[in-house]
């Protein structure tokens, strides 16, 4: 009791540990196959950089909006800066950095108590847009500065471009079947948890992955050949996971 007035308590808020957390504990289990950057690298910064957003009162697709303004600025400078050494380090840290605020919209969507459909679908499309963009962007590079024996060559990123927008528009409609055929069967699929082992051995199709590989860029001929073999594991693991997803359709049906 304070001069007569029943004494009032309010809840401090929430410091920034106790919000980064709070999101720990709400984090989804990583998917089955999910490469090692991006569960134990991307992921962990997201969720500070979530947590922060969330202080800040940005909102899932405010922080998709930063992510697009990272990511798309490398792609860019990808395509005009010459090169040098520094040039794949910039280009890396962009990339780096839009990859991790595109962990965090979804995080703060869970900080916020959930998302939205617009927001799923904005984000979507703005992975879409960065991962067909990245691959023209090194084909713009290495037309222009790369010393090639052969233009058959150039033909490497624009089927890297391919096959990862294959991958990611599978990976998105598999989300999305098994989505509704659990509402119409009301029996949760299950999808497995990812494993040390499986997450390092698919460490060639995570794009964290790929965009650590740009610090390469002042040595076009290592950053060739790596790139090359990444396109191969690629190529090799859609074929290899396109068998698996079209089965496991085959049992949802």
């Amino acid at each position: 009791m304070i001069d007569g007035r029943p004494q009032t308590t309010t809840r401090p808020r929430e410091t920034y540990r106790e919000t980064v957390a709070r999101l720990a504990s709400a984090q989804k289990k990583a998917a089955r196959g999910a490469p090692a950057y991006s569960i134990y690298v991307n992921r962990k910064v997201g969720r500070y950089l979530a947590a922060w957003a969330f202080r800040a009162g940005l909102t899932p697709n405010n922080v998709t909006a930063i992510s697009a303004v990272f990511t798309f600025t490398g792609i860019i400078l990808l395509a005009t800066l010459p090169l040098a050494w520094y040039t794949g380090l910039v280009v890396w840290l962009l990339l780096a950095i839009g990859y991790a605020f595109d962990s965090a919209d979804g995080q703060v969507a869970r900080l916020r108590g959930g998302g939205s459909l617009s927001g799923e679908w904005l984000d979507h499309v703005v992975d879409s847009l960065k991962i067909a963009s990245l691959h023209l962007a090194v084909l713009i590079t290495m037309f222009l500065h790369f010393d090639f024996s052969s233009p058959a060559l150039l033909l490497i990123p624009i089927g890297y471009s391919i096959v990862a927008c294959v991958s990611f528009f599978a990976m998105i409609l598999n989300d999305q079947l098994k989505r509704v055929h659990e509402q119409r069967t009301q029996e949760a699929v299950q999808s497995g948890r990812s494993t040390i082992i499986r997450s390092l051995l698919v460490i060639p199709t995570d794009y964290g992955f790929l965009c650590l590989i740009f610090v390469l860029l002042g040595a076009p001929p290592v950053f060739f050949v790596v790139y090359a073999l990444m396109f191969v594991a690629n190529a090799g693991h859609l074929l290899l996971a396109s068998r698996k997803w079209f089965r496991d359709m085959e049992r949802l049906a």
